[in-house]
C-alpha cells in the first residue's frame, strides 16, 4: 500500500507524479485515522506500506504514524527527499518501527541535482541523511528518475548509491503523468540516449553482480510492449491519498468518471473488493480488441489505463506503448520531437510556468 501522508513538499521536481492540483493540509488524514487504515490493510493482506508524499517529514506526527504502521504488523518504507529530516529524527523514526528508507536523488552533482529539485542545498542534505541510515540499521534504497538532464550519468549514479551503502537502486525513467506530462518537452530523452542507457545498465549489472539490487523502469514512449502497470489494475496494490480517497494506482484520478471511495465512508476491504474504481479495469473483461484476444492479456493486463487516457484520449484504448496500438508509431515520433525541442526550462510546482512548456498531448488517429 502506498500511503500518501501529505502533498506538502519543499522540492518542486519537474517530473513529480502528484496531481497538478495538490490536496490541502487541512484535509489530511489524522494519525488516528491512518492507524485504523493500517490495521484494516493488514487484515486485508497488505504486507508493506510505503509512507510517501509530498514529503512525509512535513508531518509533525510522522513518528506516531510510523509506530501505528509497525504496530499493525506492516513493513514500513519511508519515501523521502531527506529535506526536513536529520539523523536525530531518523533515529526517532527507527525507534518507532521504521524498517527502510527510500531516498530520491536527482543527479550526481549538486548543481544539477538542486536545479532539477528546485531547491538549493537539497543534494547535500540527501547525502548526509543517506550516510546515517545504514548506521541506524535501516535498509536503504536510492531512487533516481531518469530524463534528458541526467540520463548520461546512470553509471555514476549507481556508483554513488553503492558508496552511500544502498542495498538497492531504482533507475526509473520518467513516467509522463502530472508534472512530468506538463514538462515533457524538457524531460524527454532521445531514442539513442535511451538505447545507450539500457546497454549501460547491462554493463553495470555485470560489474556489480549481487553487490546491489538494480531495478530498471524502462521508458514507455520508446517501448514495443506495455508493462503490467502496478501488476495489473486492482490486483496487487492500492494507494491512499492524503485526504483518504483510495486509488488503484497513483495517477488514476486523471481518468474522468471514476468513483473513488474514501476511508472516511468505507472500510478498506470494501473499497478493495467492491468500489467502482477498482472494478473498472480489473481483470480482462473490459478489454477491447486487439487486447481482448492478445496472448499477453493476462501478463501485461492491458498496460497503463492512465497512459491510454492521456495519449489516446480513452482509458479503454490499447496502451500506446504497445506496438499493436494504432497510435504507437505517433508516440515514438512525438517522443523524438520533444527530445529535439531544445527546451530546458521546467515548470515547477507552485511557480509561474512559461507558455511553451504547455502543450496538447493527446494523440489522434
Amino acid at each position: 500500500m502506498l500511503a500518501e501522508l501529505t502533498h506538502r513538499c519543499p522540492l518542486a521536481c519537474p517530473y513529480c507524479s502528484n496531481p497538478l492540483a495538490l490536496e490541502e493540509r487541512a484535509n489530511e488524514l489524522t494519525a488516528a485515522t491512518w492507524s485504523r487504515v493500517f490495521r484494516e490493510a493488514a487484515a486485508l493482506g497488505v504486507l508493506q506500506v510505503h509512507l510517501s508524499g509530498g514529503e512525509p517529514a512535513a508531518r509533525r506526527d510522522l513518528e506516531a504514524i510510523v509506530s501505528a504502521a509497525h504496530d499493525a504488523g506492516l513493513y514500513t518504507n519511508l519515501i523521502t527527499s531527506a529535506v526536513g529530516l536529520d539523523g536525530e529524527r531518523l533515529a526517532r523514526l527507527r525507534a518507532a518501527g521504521l524498517d527502510h528508507v527510500q531516498l530520491s536523488l536527482q543527479d550526481v552533482t549538486a548543481d544539477s541535482a538542486d536545479r532539477i529539485a528546485g531547491y538549493a542545498g537539497a543534494h547535500e542534505r540527501k547525502l548526509t541523511l543517506a550516510r546515517s541510515a545504514p548506521d541506524l540499521g535501516l535498509a536503504l534504497t536510492v531512487n533516481v528518475v531518469i530524463h534528458r538532464a541526467n540520463i548520461s550519468n546512470v553509471s555514476a549514479l549507481v556508483d554513488l548509491a553503492v558508496a552511500l551503502g544502498a542495498g538497492r537502486i531504482e533507475i526509473a525513467h520518467a513516467q509522463y503523468y502530472g508534472w512530468a506530462l506538463r514538462n515533457r518537452l524538457a524531460l524527454m530523452p532521445t531514442r539513442d540516449q535511451v538505447a545507450h542507457a539500457m546497454q549501460e545498465m547491462e554493463d553495470i549489472r555485470a560489474r556489480f553482480g549481487q553487490r546491489i539490487a538494480i531495478d530498471m523502469v524502462v521508458p514507455d514512449y520508446y517501448a514495443r510492449q506495455p508493462k503490467a502497470c502496478m501488476g495489473g489494475w486492482g490486483r496487487r496494490s492500492l494507494n491512499v491519498t492524503p485526504s483518504g480517497r483510495v486509488l488503484p494506482c497513483h495517477a488514476a484520478e486523471t481518468i474522468p468518471g471514476l468513483d473513488f471511495w474514501s476511508v472516511h465512508e468505507h472500510a478498506l476491504a470494501d473499497i478493495w473488493q467492491s468500489s467502482p474504481a477498482f472494478q473498472a479495469f480489473r481483470g480482462t473483461t473490459w478489454m477491447r480488441e486487439p487486447c481482448r484476444s492478445c496472448v499477453m492479456r493476462e501478463v501485461d493486463f492491458g498496460g497503463c489505463r492512465c497512459q491510454a487516457m492521456a495519449l489516446a484520449g480513452d482509458p479503454t484504448a490499447t496502451d500506446p506503448a504497445c506496438e499493436l496500438s494504432p497510435v504507437h508509431a505517433l508516440l515514438g515520433e512525438l517522443a523524438e520531437q520533444d527530445a529535439a525541442s531544445g527546451e530546458t526550462d521546467y515548470a515547477y510546482r507552485g511557480r509561474p510556468t512559461r507558455r511553451r512548456n504547455e502543450q496538447k498531448v493527446t494523440l489522434r488517429h
